[in-house]
């Protein structure tokens, strides 16, 4: 009988088989749990391969045999990528630019109705000024004589002056001759002048040259010789008017020979109803339904509910050579806001029944980041001188007047006159003419830079206006309304058509 002897296994085998069943057992174990664990990047980048979805990875990082196939899924990878990025950049500019939805509202409430202003068109009654536009006429006489040989028929003078008026008439004298009323030939050349559009030097027929102390020019010329006349003239007049103390009571508010009738919502209206100021160029003005009195409300359309005037315009007392349309100017706005006559009027004609039609229109701008808009105009870099809120007029003119006294050192008589300011005189401020054309000028480029100072108010209300004319009164009717007005207001009125 033969025996086996088992012989014993060497220590370092045991431990090697050992560590061999501890790492089989470990990797059963990973296969078996829910999460699995790679010891290694390139055995989780082949599962990923192999058990993805993502079609489009699979084919840009797994296709190794085609190259042309990874390098187009490259090129689609990216472009996609950068369109999704564009897109992600549109949104974030649509969503902080702020964007609103407008929203419109139909109310039917009663309305407070608008502040009406009304102009004679005529700056003095050519009676109460002709003394101290006597001189001026004479010279504008012979000045058309000479360039026009046309002989204009002046009314008869008093020849009995003070020895004031004969200083005022020989300093106007003189300063007409440093500033002619100068008529160009056509084959002359003429500079261009800086605040008129460029056209053909052949167009140029008339105009006046305005220097200053060292003889520096500024060419304000015109094409239309009606044009030129009137701002010659009106350029002397204002140096007249800036030299008489109190030239707003050369001729005083008469209501009743201005407006022979008044009826709102089928009630009279009396002085209570309206406030009087003087323009230097449109006359005596009145406003109807300012703040000074209970403010007007309406809440049915038609003529009879809103304001009815009859108004007398007397031509023959029209300054001739000043005031070359005959009429009334007519402004709507609102009750807080100045009536800017030369801005937001219009002109109605003698003879004519002028109805107006309005439409309210009020603005609400949204502040902050959405615009520029301004509460009230304390945050504007313009000094407001104007009795009267914020608007932006008021804050453009205003900036002009402040620069006109800043560069010229006077005020423009139109405007405002600031606080230690006075208004411009060639008796005092020889050179004046020539800094305000040339300041206007700038201004009209924004040089100045008063539109971009001047911002929008946040709040504004606009009137759109529309306007129906018909012959009033009628052929047939004409005999016993003007009748009836001359018995009513006492004056004599007449028909000339």
């Amino acid at each position: 009988s033969g025996s086996v002897k088992a012989g014993k296994m060497p220590e370092g085998e045991k431990i090697r088989q050992c560590k061999q069943e501890e790492e089989q057992q470990q990797k059963e174990e990973e296969r078996e749990g829910l999460i699995e664990f790679y010891s290694s990047y390139q055995e989780l980048f082949q599962f990923f391969c192999s058990n993805t979805t993502i079609h489009g990875a699979i084919r840009l990082v797994c296709s190794k045999k085609n190259k042309m196939k990874t390098a187009f899924w490259s090129v689609l990878f990216f472009l996609t990528f950068g369109l999704m990025y564009w897109q992600f950049g549109i949104l974030y500019r649509e969503y902080f630019s702020y964007p609103v939805n407008l929203n419109l509202n139909l109310n039917s409430d009663r309305l407070t109705f608008p502040a009406v202003t009304l102009c004679t068109l005529n700056p003095y009654r050519y009676s109460a000024i002709r003394k101290q536009l006597d001189k001026l006429d004479q010279i504008t006489h012979q000045t058309l004589l000479d360039l026009y040989d046309y002989n204009m028929s002046l009314p008869q003078r008093d020849w009995s002056t003070s020895s004031t008026q004969k200083r005022s008439s020989r300093s106007l004298l003189h300063h007409v001759q440093r500033h002619p009323l100068r008529r160009q030939k056509r084959d002359n050349l003429v500079n261009l002048p800086e605040n008129s559009p460029s056209v053909d030097k052949n167009d140029w027929k008339i105009g006046f040259v305005l220097c200053n102390e060292n003889n520096d020019c500024f060419h304000q010329a015109y094409s239309s010789g009606v044009d030129a006349v009137r701002e010659w003239y009106s350029f002397h007049y204002i140096n007249i008017l800036a030299q008489v103390p109190d030239a707003k009571a050369l001729d005083e508010s008469d209501f009743e020979n201005f407006i022979y009738a008044c009826r709102f919502n089928e009630a009279t209206c009396d002085k209570a109803n309206y406030t009087h100021f003087h323009h230097p160029l449109y006359g005596n003005c009145y406003t109807f339904n300012d703040n000074s009195s209970s403010v007007w409300t309406s809440s049915m359309p038609g003529i009879n509910n809103g304001l009815s005037l009859v108004v007398r315009t007397e031509q023959n007392d029209f300054i001739p050579l000043l005031s070359t349309v005959t009429g009334a100017r007519v402004m709507v706005h609102d009750q807080n806001e100045p009536a800017f006559m030369d801005d937001g009027g219009f002109n109605v004609r003698p003879g004519i029944e002028t109805s107006i039609s309005m439409r309210k229109e009020m603005t609400v701008r949204l502040g902050g980041s959405y615009s520029d808009c301004t509460e009230d105009g304390s945050d504007v870099p313009v000094q407001n001188l104007y009795s009267s809120r914020y608007t932006e007029q008021v804050c453009i003119r205003s900036c002009f007047q402040l620069n006109m006294v800043e560069r010229c050192g006077c005020a423009y008589y139109f405007y405002p006159l600031p606080g230690g300011a006075e208004y411009c005189d060639y008796t005092k401020h020889k050179a004046w003419g020539y800094c305000y054309y040339k300041l206007l000028a700038e201004f009209k480029a924004d040089v100045l830079g008063c539109f971009r100072k001047c911002r929008k108010p946040c709040k504004m209300t606009e009137y759109q206006l529309s306007a129906g004319y018909s012959r009033w009164p009628s052929a047939v009717s004409e005999d016993w309304v003007f009748y009836m007005l001359s018995q009513q207001n006492k004056y004599n009125i007449t028909s000339k058509r």
